[in-house]
Parts: structure tokens; C-alpha cells; sequence
């Protein structure tokens, strides 16, 4: 049967309240959305350690039964919450369908730099992928499958890395996906961790599933083994980051490198302040609006 579907455009400091809304008005599932990319409905940010991935203008998008009044429902939601602008709210009418294969269909296989592929379940491998390392995933908004800038600017980075034999710190590891090319590329293991346990399940399987499972561990933050490693990358964002600077240096050996990603353009400063001190040769990578700095540690 098909939906009335609600778009609504807010702030990521209003998007609790939006969906809140929504949720208590019979909305029967609530979407987020990038903003910037709403028109191609894919925008992925991994989540943080302790964080929820937001961007700063989002898109939420509420399933309501066909039936359902517009006109009605903008002014229950005006009562519940008159200080939302639900006056920029706009609806259609979508067809009942398999969602998830929906999804699915649209995500073309991937290449980031010059050897990693990210290549979904149900699609053939391109020619081109054939001498290049092959990771293989599903995508799913929660957990992350390559195509936000700021696991982009993450693979790029490993792929240009001789990981040959080392040992990859993956914080904030989502599905797995930079643990998982780090393997493909040559390390010898890979530990991801990341505060959500349904990331770890979904790290974990993904791993098995890449033929990479023995070589990977998974913890939370307060099971992580307090131990050093020559590789370390965080795609978490900036406010983790800056955080968990101290941390993150600990886990870094004397002369071993990391990647962070996860920034906004405009808040790379005060990353640089606070990694500087453990740091040298940062260097600032942008893709879009998202910046990845790497260096290596003193």
C-alpha cells in the first residue's frame, strides 16, 4: 500500500525535537538525511565513540499512513512542538516497496585511490578491480560503507600506506570498512573498536564474511587493550576527536602514524591545537566540506 511520506529540512540541533515529533504523531519510521546530498538519498557518516553522527543541516524523512490528513498533521505537529518551523514541511505520495533492495541498488561499486575497491554484495566486480583489493559490503546508514567524504578521505589515505606486516588501530571502527582494507592491504591485524556493541557485531561479521576474521578484534572502549601500534586512524568527529587526543596519542607509537577524519571544514584548528603536542607534520586533506589530518608521532 502506499505512504505519505513528510520531508522536513532542520539543524542538527533541532533534529531530537523534529523526530521526537514525528515519532509521537504516528510517523511509522523516521530517515535522516545529509542535506547537501538529500536528492541522492545516500549520505553515510560513520558514528563516533560517544557520539551521534549528525550533519550540521539534516533531512528527516517520517512514513505516515496514506490516509493521514496533511493539513492535520502540520497542525497536531504545531501543538505538540510550536517551536519548530513545520511550515517548511513538504509531502508525496511513495509506493510501498522492499526498502532495503531499494537502497541496495543504488550503490554502485567504489574505488579510492589506486587499489581499494568497495564493492557491494550484489554486484559484479568492474574489470578495472581486478588487480586492485576488493572489500565487500552492504551499505546501511548506521554503520558506514564508504561513501561519505570522511571515510573517503580515510581510504585514500590507507591505500596509499605500505601496511605490509603492521597492525591497524581502527577507533570508531562502524561496520569495519578501514579495518577491513587495512587488512586487504597487507596488515597483519586489525583492532576496531567503537562504543556501540551493534558496531562490533556488524565489524565482526563483515570481517568473516572479507575472509579477514582471524586477523581482527573488536572492543569497546573500556575493553580496549592498552597497547601501541604503528597505524592509527579515527573517523570520528571533531569534538570525539579532540576529546580523546590523549588517548588516541597513547595508542600511537613513538614514530607511527594517524589519520583523523570526521572534521568539518572550519573546525580542523582546533584539532591541530590539541594533536600538535604528540604530533608532527600534520597535514590537512580536504574533500568537500570535510577535512582528514594525518602526522606522525613524536
Amino acid at each position: 500500500m502506499p505512504f505519505l511520506e513528510l520531508s522536513i529540512a532542520c539543524k542538527a540541533s533541532e533534529e531530537a525535537r523534529v523526530e521526537t515529533a514525528l515519532n509521537e504523531l504516528g510517523a511509522l519510521c523516521v530517515s535522516l538525511l545529509d542535506a547537501a546530498d538529500a536528492e541522492n538519498e545516500k549520505a553515510i557518516l560513520e558514528p563516533g565513540v560517544g557520539e551521534t553522527p549528525l550533519w550540521n543541516d539534516i533531512v528527516l524523512l517520517a512514513l505516515f499512513d496514506a490516509g493521514t490528513h496533511e493539513g492535520l498533521l502540520l497542525h497536531a505537529l504545531d501543538a505538540y512542538d510550536s517551536g519548530i518551523d513545520w511550515a517548511g514541511a513538504s509531502f508525496r505520495i511513495v509506493e510501498d516497496q522492499d526498502w532495503e533492495r531499494a537502497w541496495l541498488d543504488q550503490f554502485e561499486p567504489m574505488r579510492f585511490g589506486e587499489r581499494t575497491w568497495i564493492i557491494p554484495w550484489h554486484r559484479e566486480a568492474p574489470p578495472e578491480a581486478a588487480d586492485g583489493v576488493i572489500i565487500r559490503l552492504d551499505p546501511g546508514l548506521a554503520f558506514g560503507s564508504g561513501t561519505h567524504p570522511t571515510t573517503a578521505l580515510c581510504l585514500q589515505w590507507l591505500d596509499g600506506l605500505d601496511l605490509q606486516g603492521r597492525d591497524v588501530l581502527d577507533f570508531g571502527c562502524g561496520s569495519g570498512i578501514l579495518a577491513l582494507a587495512a587488512l586487504k592491504l597487507g596488515a597483519a591485524s586489525a583492532v576496531g573498536v567503537d562504543n556501540d556493541p551493534q558496531a562490533l557485531i556488524a565489524t565482526q561479521d563483515n570481517a568473516e564474511r572479507n575472509g579477514v576474521g582471524r586477523a581482527l578484534q573488536v572492543h569497546l572502549p573500556e575493553a580496549e587493550p592498552e597497547r601501541q601500534y604503528p597505524v592509527v586512524v579515527a573517523n570520528i568527529l571533531a569534538s570525539a576527536l579532540i576529546a580523546l587526543h590523549d588517548t588516541l596519542a597513547a595508542r600511537t607509537q613513538s614514530g607511527g602514524i594517524i589519520a583523523l577524519s570526521g572534521i568539518l571544514k572550519g573546525q580542523e584548528p582546533e584539532v591541530l591545537d590539541a594533536f600538535a603536542p604528540h604530533f608532527e607534520a600534520l597535514t590537512v586533506t580536504q574533500l568537500d566540506d570535510w577535512i582528514r589530518i594525518d602526522g606522525r608521532k613524536r
